[in-house]
């Protein structure tokens, strides 16, 4: 296929890291990666596909028959999932399920950029549903275009197109797609502010919403980049400012650049307490100069090294990270 009718075009930013990188494409079979399949193509960016097939709908099989068809019509490699999940907080489990493996392929095959179709009405969905709960920057900004992970970069090329001109792409140049019919239940409160709020107002003021996250985007990056953050490994000092609202947007935005989004409550907790851990996973520790944020490890530690990390005052909740990994923090 040549020449598509009314090509997007991508900014140099998402093309400069796809053209750099071996990249993986998230696919369902809806709008959205159908027509970033065939932009990415258009584009001449190379790329392989992974899917998850949660069996949930009569058209689930076919969708993933559709996957298999367009990577064995254009040579790409395809990587797929069959899953069943409870009903109860379906939503919740089904992407801890669809990331867990996107991280595992994208670690054991080597891939460096996992592409998401997601566009201009998620971002505004997810804005003001952040907004009615009580959120920061950070929380109210939620995906941008590119976002560096823990493993890999995550990129986001359709972040400043609507869903109705990708429709309309898909429909210009007779593609197909499919049409998740779950989308329109209004019990799910996403859909609620998409019908509600979100698409009329795209639909009416997308240019304006698209400056404004891009101010709020410019807004973000000079408060983050008011504090020298240390990385070794994938332990984090920061100094501390002593100003609770700063400090948790850079907790927040650390660990979301971990792939992990923390709740309110595990804000609240974070500020109140000042030495927690995250899920069985992650420490974060304010201490009276430093903030510390490390993976969480329960390991034996020699006597001698406990002493050390006395001495020098490191916390307790860092310890066994340091000890595993090797890392000397007693020269800093």
């Amino acid at each position: 296929m040549h020449q598509l009718k009314k090509l997007y075009k991508l900014s140099e930013k998402s093309l400069k890291a796809l053209r750099t990188g071996k990249n993986l494409l998230a696919f369902s079979g809806g709008v959205d990666s159908s027509a970033l399949f065939f932009i990415l193509k258009e584009h001449d960016i190379t790329f392989d596909m992974i899917s998850v097939n949660y069996q949930t709908r009569d058209e689930s099989d076919k969708e993933e028959n559709y996957a298999k068809e367009l990577a064995k019509k254009y040579k790409k490699k395809i990587y797929i999932k069959k899953v069943t999940i409870p009903k109860n907080n379906f939503e919740y489990n089904a992407r801890c399920i669809r990331y867990d493996f996107f991280d595992k392929t994208i670690k054991d095959i080597g891939y460096n950029n996992l592409i998401t179709a997601h566009q201009l009405d998620d971002k505004l969905e997810w804005f003001l549903m952040q907004l009615t709960k009580g959120a920061g920057l950070v929380e109210l900004l939620g995906f941008e275009e590119i976002e560096k992970r823990e493993n890999y970069t995550l990129i986001r090329p359709l972040i400043e197109y609507s869903k109705d001109e990708l429709i309309e792409f898909l429909q210009i140049n007779k593609l197909n797609y499919f049409i998740d019919k779950s989308n329109f239940d209004l019990k799910y409160k996403r859909n609620y502010f998409r019908k509600s709020f979100s698409s009329p107002l795209i639909k009416n003021h997308k240019n304006g919403i698209i400056n404004s996250f891009r101010y709020l985007k410019a807004d973000k990056d000079k408060i983050f980049n008011q504090k020298e953050i240390k990385k070794i490994e994938d332990l984090y000092i920061i100094e501390r400012s002593f100003d609770d609202i700063l400090e948790i947007r850079i907790i927040d935005n650390i660990l979301k650049h971990c792939g992990y989004l923390l709740s309110k409550t595990q804000r609240d907790e974070i500020i109140q307490k000042k030495d927690v851990v995250i899920s069985d996973r992650f420490a974060i520790v304010l201490d009276k100069n430093s903030i510390y944020i490390s993976p969480y490890i329960k390991t034996k530690m020699d006597k001698k090294f406990k002493e050390k990390c006395r001495i020098k005052k490191i916390p307790p909740k860092i310890r066994g990270y340091l000890y595993k990994k090797n890392i000397d923090l007693f020269t800093f």
